[in-house]
């Protein structure tokens, strides 16, 4: 089969995937560095930064462009939203759950094929929501510890130390979501192994649009949801036979 490219994101959203990953990788290091600061790792990471007081500081400055990004990043989706130029490609819905249950019974043999998706499956809605979730309380507990005197005059001050724990174990909870769940999908997942490479390049490939995205290939086609389906299905089956 030829080898069509389909153009999946952008050149802005691949720069603003890099600058993401690169801010989240030093919130992660300076902050787990802080946390576990016993570590012989930790220990090091601090001597060389020039002690904690400017391993703090480089988190909390971090956390301001991180927090930035953020507020960025959804405007911008609500401006292309509200103008019309993106569709609401990331709301959970029903169907989300549905393919959820289809595809457990297909890993488990109880389905004969998985549930078809669109531009985003269940897995990337959930790993995207789960992320900015953590993402509102990372900065909203972040700013509570940086300035922890302007809060304390309008809220108890219990909300410090809680803020604390809130901090730091969700801090933890985002960093296994992208080192387990999203590396995984991104890296070693066999349908992609060694590495996927639509983040770089911006491109994917028409056949993992169609074992991946068959409703938004279908819509970008003009086809039928089952003639692509089926297209799909005789490229299994054909691949199955290679094998055998």
């Amino acid at each position: 089969m030829e080898d069509i490219r389909i153009r999946r994101f952008s050149t802005l959203r691949i720069i603003e995937h890099w600058f993401h990953a690169i801010v989240f990788s030093v919130l992660v290091i300076t902050g787990l560095t802080q946390k576990f600061y016993y570590l012989d790792i930790s220990e090091y990471i601090i001597f060389h930064l020039g002690g904690i007081d400017y391993l703090r500081l480089i988190h909390r400055y971090t956390g301001l462009v991180f927090a930035l990004m953020t507020f960025v990043h959804i405007f911008v989706a609500l401006f292309g939203i509200l103008s019309g130029r993106w569709g609401v490609t990331m709301k959970i819905e029903p169907k989300d759950f549905r393919d959820l249950i289809q595809n457990i019974k297909y890993y488990l043999g109880m389905e004969q094929y998985p549930a078809p998706c669109d531009r985003y499956s269940y897995r990337q809605k959930f790993e995207y929501w789960g992320v900015l979730t953590s993402a509102f309380i990372m900065i909203g507990t972040g700013l509570m510890l940086w300035f922890p005197i302007f809060f304390t005059r309008f809220l108890p001050g219990e909300f410090i130390p809680a803020s604390q724990v809130m901090h730091a174990n969700q801090g933890i909870v985002v960093f296994v979501i992208i080192a387990l769940w999203h590396v995984y999908n991104s890296i070693f997942n066999p349908n992609i192994f060694p590495i996927d490479k639509t983040i770089f390049t911006g491109y994917i490939s028409r056949e993992r649009m169609l074992y991946e995205h068959p409703i938004e290939l279908a819509r970008m086609e003009g086809k039928e949801l089952e003639e692509i389906l089926r297209e799909q299905r005789d490229l299994q089956y054909e691949r199955i036979l290679e094998e055998s």
